[in-house]
Formats: C-alpha cells, structure tokens, sequence
C-alpha cells in the first residue's frame, strides 16, 4: 500500500468514525425525554444538554476554516458552555447538528497534499492527523458520557447500541453470515441490537 493509499484509508476512516459516533450519540438522545436532556445526576455532572452544547462548540471552534485558523477561536467561551441559559430542545439540537455541520464541512474535502501542512490549536502545531485524532479521542469521551446518561435514565427500557448482554456468540454467528455487509463496526452492532430487541 502506497503512502496515498494510506492517507486516503485514513482519511475514510476517520470519516465513518465521526459519523458512527453521531449516529450512536444521537440514538441515545432520542431515547430521553426532554426534561431529561437537562438532569444532572449529582453536583459535578454534566447534563446531556451539557455536554451537547459543549461538543457542539468545540467543534464550531476547532473546524471552522480548519487549515487557516487556529482551533480555539477568539469568539469562542468555552466555559459558557457548561452553562444552560435555554431549556429549549430545538434550539439545543440545532446547536449540535451545527457543531457536526462544521467538522463534516472541514474533514470530507481534505485532499492529499492538506496532509502537508500544519494547523494550531492554542498556538500548538498539529499534523492534519494529530488534529483530527485529538478530536476524534475527545468526541468518543464525550459521547460516552451521552450514552452513560441516557442508559441510566431508561433503565430496564433501554434499547442497546452495542452488543447486548450475553449476545456475543449469536454478534460473532451473525456477522460470519454476512448479515453485516457493508456496515462499519459500530453500525453493525447497533443493527444486531435493535434486530436482537426486535425479537424479544
């Protein structure tokens, strides 16, 4: 494989991941109420509107004009974002969805020689690849904690996004069916769970 060949892999790669965890994030919002969007479970957690709202900008700030600018932006105020001045659920997923419009915007044109240069985030070098990695980390974090919140708020009622519970073997049986083909690692696990849920 040439080194283009890597970078393109690469490049795919990060791509299907970002959009995986969207997707599995946004699965998990869609599962709450909207009073339970803002509930902490103690002082110092975060709500899911929380950490939605501080995702969103930080990806507003680290992926507008990527390759020009530095990641944290002058407008930016990060510690706003741990503060909720709305309860208002459009306005909250509009936010997000704006926050991912801008990495989808920044990531899928980067072209070969974009893997040349560098960019800054707080006055700090970054490779393209250490960039995206850096966020691609941070944003698996963060949408862990999405998927922690909304689990302990459905309980017994929640519909899983991964493997389920003692469903490994019969996961392993259906993907060397082929039952998978053409999904990505996380999209295949959470088609086998809602199929898995389907027939309980």
């Amino acid at each position: 494989m040439s080194s283009d060949d890597i970078v393109k892999d690469y490049i795919s790669d990060s791509i299907t991941s970002f959009r995986a965890y969207k997707k599995m994030a946004d699965k998990a919002i869609a599962q709450v109420n909207d009073d339970e969007l803002f509930v902490t479970i103690d002082d110092e957690s975060n709500s899911i509107a929380i950490v939605m709202k501080h995702m969103a900008g930080n990806m507003l700030s680290r992926w507008t004009d990527f390759l020009t600018t530095d990641g944290e932006k002058p407008t930016r105020n990060r510690d706003m974002e741990f503060v909720i001045e709305s309860r208002d659920k459009d306005e909250l997923i509009d936010y997000w969805e704006r926050g991912w419009n801008a990495l989808f915007t920044a990531v899928e044109p980067l072209q070969l020689d974009d893997f040349e240069k560098t960019v800054s985030i707080r006055g700090e070098e970054h490779t393209i690849v250490k960039a995206i990695n850096r966020q691609l980390t941070h944003y698996a974090y963060h949408i862990g904690q999405i998927v922690f919140l909304a689990k302990h708020f459905r309980s017994s009622e929640w519909r899983s996004l991964s493997i389920p519970k003692n469903k490994s073997a019969a996961f392993n049986q259906y993907l060397q069916q082929g039952k998978a083909a053409g999904q990505d690692r996380m999209e295949a696990a959470m088609t086998f769970a809602k199929e898995t849920d389907n027939k309980s």
